[in-house]
């Protein structure tokens, strides 16, 4: 593949076309009124395998996006006080159960209804489940929204739903594995609680004491952006150990680090983010193919799902923030949409274990980009300025 060829053989031209034509997409888009992110996504499936070929989705790309996101993550927690997200913890629950529950009894219907096979259905409902938090966190960032109420259940519900959906996914793959361990089951979401616990409990405590014991007793230079380099990804780290993905430990870290973190090293933390997250958004993009579509109903199939996926998520997760008002409930609804690289995950798994054909394993990758694009524009919209004094009660 030329693409392939390209991105293997001068690591620095992929790396420009990559973040070159991200960033320019993005610029256009925003010049446009719609949220650059889109354009980003847009980005990759232009130079993709699909439409242009320059570059195909690699180990390179893959690293460098998943580096970005993890400090997109941390960016985003940083605005965001640990008793801030304790504050809304019962609603962000309550959203993000129905938020699970919901998307998956969808995704297991519109694709057993339309007869396909009882295990492959099961699994097209859990890659259904985990919203992608990092494009929705990404939007309200660039808009200063991370303050208001509905962002912080946002957040929240996405870290408690991220758990929930390796509960389900490891029950699904157990059972396509025919050897169900209960432990196997119980013991990754029981050390995912944990962890999370401990961090919001005691995170905060714990970065203070890093960066003032150790900051003037280091004697090399930008010490505090060393330290906080090894609590991201040291948390980073910890989370993956315990069952969750990265990026919980990335957001965490931002979290229990908001109140001490010198201006200067946010000023660090930032422009890095600028550099890398273009790979991880364009990255969402280099995966689709188009070609899977060709058959008329595995498009029509694909649509319906989408529909599905979107709405369900809006249902689910608006009834479970509804306590706060409609207009939040809606705001909690669309911001969950994105599935993005959980339902690739989760895609990736059942192609390995056989037990989804490579059409839904496209299919998936489909409303994986898809939810992805269609969310942005939709959390812009409901989010639009309002008077100060309802803005602080949503």
């Amino acid at each position: 593949m030329a693409g392939e060829h390209l991105a293997s053989s001068n690591l620095v031209l992929a790396i420009l076309i990559v973040f070159g034509s991200a960033k320019l997409l993005a610029e256009i888009f925003e010049r446009l009124g719609q949220p650059g992110i889109v354009g980003e996504i847009l980005a990759g499936v232009l130079i993709g395998p699909s439409v242009l070929g320059w570059i195909a989705p690699n180990d390179v790309t893959s690293t460098l996006g998943e580096i970005g996101l993890m400090f997109l993550l941390f960016q985003v927690g940083l605005d965001v006080k640990t008793s801030e997200l304790v504050s809304v913890g019962w609603t962000a629950t309550a959203a993000a159960v129905a938020g699970v529950v919901l998307p998956f009894l969808t995704g297991w219907a519109i694709w057993s209804g339309w007869g396909n096979p009882p295990l492959e259905s099961i699994f097209v409902g859990a890659a259904m489940t985990a919203t992608s938090v990092g494009i929705t966190a990404q939007v309200l960032s660039s808009r200063d929204l991370l303050s208001r109420t509905s962002s912080r259940i946002i957040l929240g519900a996405a870290v408690i739903d991220d758990v929930l959906a390796l509960l389900v996914l490891g029950g699904v793959s157990s059972v396509a594995r025919v050897s169900v361990n209960v432990l196997e089951l119980i013991l990754p979401p029981l050390f995912a609680v944990v962890f999370i616990v401990i961090v919001v409990r005691w995170g905060r405590w714990t970065a203070s004491a890093l960066l003032d014991r150790f900051e003037q007793k280091l004697k090399i230079g930008e010490a505090p952006f060393v330290l906080t380099m090894i609590l991201l990804f040291g948390l980073a780290a910890l989370s993956e150990q315990a069952g969750v993905a990265a990026i919980t430990g990335a957001f965490l870290a931002g979290t229990a680090a908001s109140e001490v973190l010198p201006a200067s090293v946010r000023k660090q933390t930032e422009g890095i983010a600028g550099l890398f997250v273009p790979f991880f958004l364009a990255g969402i993009g280099l995966n689709f193919n188009p070609g899977a579509f060709a058959h008329r109903g595995v498009a029509v199939l694909a649509l319906v799902l989408l529909a599905g996926a979107a709405l369900s998520k809006v249902v689910g997760c608006g009834l479970g923030a509804i306590g706060r008002g409609r207009l939040v409930a809606l705001r909690v609804g669309l911001g969950m949409i994105p599935r993005g690289e959980f339902c690739i995950v989760a895609a990736q798994i059942g192609l390995r274990l056989k037990v989804i054909s490579p059409d839904t394993y496209a299919v998936l990758v489909f409303i994986a980009v898809a939810t992805t694009m269609i969310a942005p524009p939709l959390v812009n919209a409901v989010f639009s300025e309002k008077s100060p004094a309802k803005v602080a009660a949503d």
